[in-house]
């Protein structure tokens, strides 16, 4: 199993060609590009090829983007929300169209997948009219044209609400809407907020594409480092081992002040997940022998 990371560590900053050295330097080939237009512009194909050009010159390889949540991210705060499952036509749009800049932009960075958020979560503030399953299905489907012609998988994520839930989720891929080969980004951090996440690993095997390594308290949601909340890590790597997934496993730790800190600390956790794949991967080769 591999592992990646995320440029959401750097949110709050440009992405630059230092931070990926940064993160090679600390053994990550594989990332994540988190879309928000004040940390990496996806409309600007200037900057798309730029980061096509560091990737390549680097040997890093672009695995997902995450599609744009919000208008910006400037000293911790975030921007005006971007949600596809709002009522307002005109919210919705703008949404929809935000994405599909980012796809285009996935396309040209090699991505494989797109990571989408359905509405807006919990803790944040929610309009009225907004996450409702009727829009954000007429959203879906309009989204996952777009994705079908940039050639990059929709990894619909496990957000602490009612439209994310690991059921929810997985009764969307089971309808009748057209959603091509569209999967599932396993977020362990939401999901241990929710129905935790081994639970979420059983609800949700067969669709997994790829997933979002972070830890909290089972009530905030903190994007710590793995090890440093209540998850159990070594159960929850059993499971996803049990149910097959062999895709990476991919860090979206957050900058609480302290980016070379956190990044540190998440080459440990690397080493201690590894470890816990490896016991896992030994005690299944005992038991089928």
């Amino acid at each position: 199993m591999t592992f990646g990371i995320s440029t959401h560590l750097f949110h709050g900053e440009r992405l630059e060609r230092r931070h990926l050295e940064t993160l090679k330097a600390h053994g990550f080939d594989l990332i994540e590009v988190f879309a928000t237009r004040t940390h990496f512009d996806y409309r600007d194909r200037a900057r798309v090829a730029e980061l096509a050009t560091w990737t390549r010159d680097l040997g890093m390889s672009v695995h997902s983007i995450h599609a744009p949540i919000c208008d910006g991210f400037r000293h911790g705060q975030w921007g005006r929300a971007l949600s596809n499952a709002s009522s307002q036509t005109s919210h919705r749009q703008e949404a929809i169209d935000e994405t599909r800049a980012a796809l285009d932009a996935a396309r040209e960075l090699g991505a494989s997948f797109a990571v989408l958020h359905l509405g807006l979560p919990r803790g944040q503030t929610i309009p009225p009219g907004d996450n409702d399953p009727g829009a954000v299905q007429r959203s879906l489907e309009a989204i996952a044209e777009a994705a079908a012609a940039s050639g990059v998988k929709l990894a619909l994520e496990v957000i602490p609400n009612e439209l994310s839930t690991p059921a929810a989720l997985a009764d969307l891929l089971n309808d009748d809407l057209e959603l091509g080969d569209a999967g599932i980004c396993l977020d362990f951090g939401h999901a241990h907020m929710m129905t935790g996440a081994e639970d979420a690993v059983e609800t949700l095997a067969g669709h997994l594409l790829t997933t979002h390594v972070h830890d909290n308290n089972g009530r905030s949601d903190d994007h710590l480092v793995p090890f440093s909340g209540t998850i159990n890590w070594t159960t929850t790597l059993m499971a996803i081992q049990k149910v097959g997934y062999t895709g990476p496993l991919v860090f979206e730790v957050a900058d609480h002040g302290d980016a070379a800190g956190v990044l540190t600390r998440t080459v440990g956790a690397r080493r201690r997940l590894q470890a816990i794949i490896g016991d896992g991967l030994d005690l299944h080769s005992f038991v089928e022998n």
